[in-house]
């Protein structure tokens, strides 16, 4: 871990381990939208899970989100192994609250939990109470989801039992290959990111990590731990550890790597492609070219819902066409620097390519 000071009240450290992989990659599985990636793909992996095991982590996964904090409190080497050997030293019962609580996590719904796991049931009126804590968060989870939440809380040992034989089968059928081929690429973007911090200011360094977010001043508190993330390229990944320190997970798959292992083209330029082929699409990056806009401005212009739009916006920034600025809860979009010049570039040296597959 290295650090390097960018003022007398800010500083970045550094963290790297393949075990935020792991979890970051069992939910792109489950969610395989959130990163443009193939869903028959994502389904043909989770088939190699024994049944019981796919059954139970596609339910979680109606809920469960990454561990970020936990998986930065491991000891190196913070691989795969050493996230398995660490949660099976924990009590059953105790492993869904290592797991989920941290400090974004409200003191009323820990609190809330902390009764449902107690009680060891739940009711309508937790139901209430979570979906009122997760109101005045701006979030809107489903009835369904807070359930499938509360129900395994009411039965955390279990849980704890069932998340760990699915995790040691999901490593044994996919990640344990997966580590192997994701190591290098992930040391080599955590050493390109530490030299872009030596020459760059801490707002356009976050710019380039993040492929195209540029945030608020607020964003950075004064102690920044930065990790490179292989299976949410080119999303940032962050979590508020306390007041004073966020860590951020940065995108660090290669330009010309593929999140399917062997696919013969390069995916930044499928998804690019595919983006601009559709034509509402077209018209967003034509407004978008004249001024940054918001969803809601565009949703006027093009008379369209707003969620529809956002799902437009969403696939042009998996594509990288689109970047993003940040200001309190508002969010600007504009079109990304030379990104037709390098998708034009990435285009022809894919057809100049010799290195194709046999028989293509």
């Amino acid at each position: 871990m290295k650090d390097r000071s960018l003022s007398t009240a800010q500083t970045i450290l550094w963290d790297y381990g393949t075990a935020y992989d792991l979890f970051i990659s069992l939910k792109v599985l489950h969610e395989p939208a959130s990163v443009g990636l193939r869903p028959s793909w994502a389904a043909g992996v989770r088939s190699r899970l024994p049944q019981n095991e796919r059954k139970f982590l596609e339910e979680i996964y109606a809920f469960f989100w990454i561990p970020l904090l936990w998986v930065y409190g491991l000891p190196q080497p913070k691989d795969a192994a050493t996230a398995i050997f660490t949660l099976r030293q924990i009590p059953p019962a105790e492993r869904l609250r290592a797991l989920s609580i941290s400090a974004e996590v409200s003191p009323e719904l820990q609190a809330r939990l902390r009764e449902v796991q107690a009680r060891r049931a739940y009711d309508e009126a937790d139901v209430e109470a979570v979906r009122a804590v997760d109101k005045a968060k701006g979030h809107s989870p489903t009835t369904a989801q807070i359930k499938s939440m509360l129900h395994w809380w009411a039965r955390a040992e279990e849980f704890g039992e069932r998340y760990l034989e699915a995790l040691q089968a999901y490593q044994q059928v996919f990640f344990a290959e997966e580590e192997r081929r994701i190591e290098a690429p992930l040391r080599q973007a955590l050493q390109k990111a530490q030299e872009l911090a030596e020459k760059m200011p801490l707002e356009q360094l976050m710019v380039e990590l993040s492929q195209g977010v540029e945030f608020d001043r607020s964003f950075f508190k004064p102690t920044l731990i930065l990790a490179p993330a292989y299976w949410s390229t080119p999303l940032v990944l962050y979590l508020e550890i306390d007041e004073s320190t966020r860590l951020i997970l940065f995108g660090g798959r290669p330009p010309g790597h593929s999140l399917i292992p062997g696919e013969a083209v390069p995916e930044g330029l499928m998804k690019a492609l595919k983006a601009l082929s559709d034509p509402t699409r077209l018209r967003i990056l034509r407004y978008l070219e004249k001024e940054p806009h918001t969803p809601s401005q565009l949703a006027r212009k093009l008379r369209l819902r707003a969620p529809t739009v956002i799902h437009h916006l969403t696939e042009l920034r998996l594509a990288g066409l689109v970047q993003i600025s940040v200001k309190g809860d508002t969010r600007f979009y504009s079109p990304r620097k030379g990104y037709l010049d390098q998708l034009c570039q990435t285009f022809e040296q894919f057809l100049r390519s010799e290195n194709l597959s046999a028989g293509e």
